[in-house]
């Protein structure tokens, strides 16, 4: 069917149409064999609160950028190449229901949908195209993965030394290979993530200790997954991810 429609006067249609809602910020999407498969608003988990975010699901990418003005105007695009992304279900509880992990070596973050129908038609979808896509260019699924971080509201004391309290002037950092939520103090060195950055990036004491020794298998593994093994918070408490590119924390 996909094949179908890629040459297709509707497909070309739909995709001229996203194009146009990012107006001249966005780039270009339409390229030869591309098929937008479905769009829809999902929630997705940022650094500050919960927030409404339009995402487009095409047969080799996902875009996702903010709602202006609905089904007319977005901006701040997003582009993911689908055979970087691996998917994970998260449990529902309480507030956050029907959600699952987008994980990819750059960044990693939560979404919502509506209802639990929703979440299964995306997961299967994005599921579905990234099979394709691995099939046909003979790759393996990507093993490696950007931290999802730990929502501030999940930790009230640094993760590492488990002394520092966090204030408004004692502020809260995340470490961008284990996702921990940690103080200054133990988190004033960089390294460099070429996944993430071209530019060291901030990292806690001991993700550093085994980065620098080699072990950075051993540094991911020591990670819970927040979403699947920590307390829950709820849609109007989290506070996660970084929709602000040039976020220091």
């Amino acid at each position: 069917m996909v094949d179908r429609l890629a040459n297709s006067e509707a497909n070309t249609r739909r995709i001229s149409i996203v194009e146009n809602c990012f107006g001249a910020a966005g780039q270009p999407l339409t390229i030869p064999g591309r098929v937008l498969i479905g769009e829809g608003v999902l929630t997705k988990l940022c650094r500050k609160k919960p927030k409404a975010r339009q995402f487009f699901l095409f047969n080799d990418i996902l875009v996702y950028g903010n709602i202006v003005i609905q089904k007319k105007k977005y901006n701040k695009q997003h582009i993911i190449p689908l055979e970087n992304v691996t998917i994970d279900s998260i449990q529902d509880e309480g507030d956050l229901r029907n959600g699952w992990l987008i994980k990819t070596p750059t960044k990693s973050f939560a979404v919502y949908a509506a209802t639990a129908t929703e979440k299964s038609e995306w997961m299967n979808h994005i599921n579905k195209c990234v099979s394709d896509l691995l099939s046909k260019s003979g790759k393996t699924p990507s093993n490696e993965h950007a931290a999802v971080w730990v929502p501030d509201s999940e930790a009230t004391v640094c993760m590492r030394c488990q002394k520092a309290k966090f204030t408004p002037v004692n502020r809260r950092h995340h470490c961008r290979k284990c996702g921990f939520v940690v103080c200054g103090p133990c988190s004033e060195k960089r390294f460099l993530l070429p996944n993430q950055s071209s530019k060291p990036v901030r990292i806690c004491d001991f993700c550093y200790d085994l980065l620098s020794s080699g072990e950075m298998t051993a540094c991911q593994s020591t990670r819970l997954d927040s979403y699947s093994q920590s307390p829950k918070s709820s849609l109007n408490d989290a506070s996660d991810d970084d929709d602000d590119e040039d976020s220091s924390d």
